[in-house]
């Protein structure tokens, strides 16, 4: 599976669980998130966006970073355009660095519903903060590698129906679950969380101890 990692403008804190799920993937860059690179040790191969976010000297000093220059006003967010040269260049599974948190709630939101859109279109992807991890979830079967104690959400985007939800403090069973519930807010994982899902979307967002 072609991996890519986005590297953009939100907080982004380095942990081992974060550096092993980057890998040596390929490396693109939104913007202001440039400032990213020297403490996860990357390279990236592009970088992205309008650059009103970044400051001189880390201009200077990433020169030789192939560039895509675009204007500040435009139809799509530094991030999006990042995103779409990754899917360019043929990504399979993507991993949104930085995609949680911030000073914008309006990108978080924005990501968790890309996130969703990319997944119908089969791209896999991962959305971190490397203290918090976000899952698109589709209709289907999942099984996550998540430590035991991990606090964990399912955000529904739709009615969730036939909901199970395995290796956890509060297990469900073929559960149907209303858009808007809070039901499937602040779990536990206990062992091997498996969460299948027979209608809806949703995002499994998960908070590392």
């Amino acid at each position: 599976m072609k991996s890519f990692t986005v590297l953009l403008d939100g907080d982004l804190y380095v942990t081992e669980r974060l550096m092993k799920q980057i890998g040596h993937g390929h490396i693109i860059v939104a913007d202001g998130a440039i400032r990213y690179v020297e403490m996860l040790h990357v390279k990236p191969e592009l970088w992205v966006g309008d650059f009103d976010s970044t400051k001189a000297d880390l201009k200077e000093r990433y020169k030789d970073i192939e560039k895509k220059s675009f204007p500040v006003a435009k139809d799509k967010t530094d991030g999006e355009l990042a995103i779409d040269f990754a899917l360019e260049r043929g990504a399979e599974r993507i991993i949104l660095c930085g995609a949680l948190g911030g000073k914008r709630s309006d990108h978080a939101f924005f990501h968790f519903a890309h996130a969703l859109a990319m997944k119908e279109n089969g791209i896999d992807v991962l959305l971190t903060s490397g203290k918090e991890e976000g899952y698109a979830l589709l209709p289907g079967a999942y099984s996550f590698d998540l430590p035991a104690g991990t606090i964990f959400s399912l955000i529904g985007f739709d009615d969730l129906d036939g909901l199970t939800i395995e290796g956890a403090r509060w297990p469900l069973l073929k559960k149907n679950v209303p858009f808007g519930s809070s039901l499937t807010l602040s779990n536990e994982v206990n062992g091997r969380l498996n969460v299948t899902l027979s209608q809806g979307r949703a995002i499994l967002l998960a908070t590392l101890v």
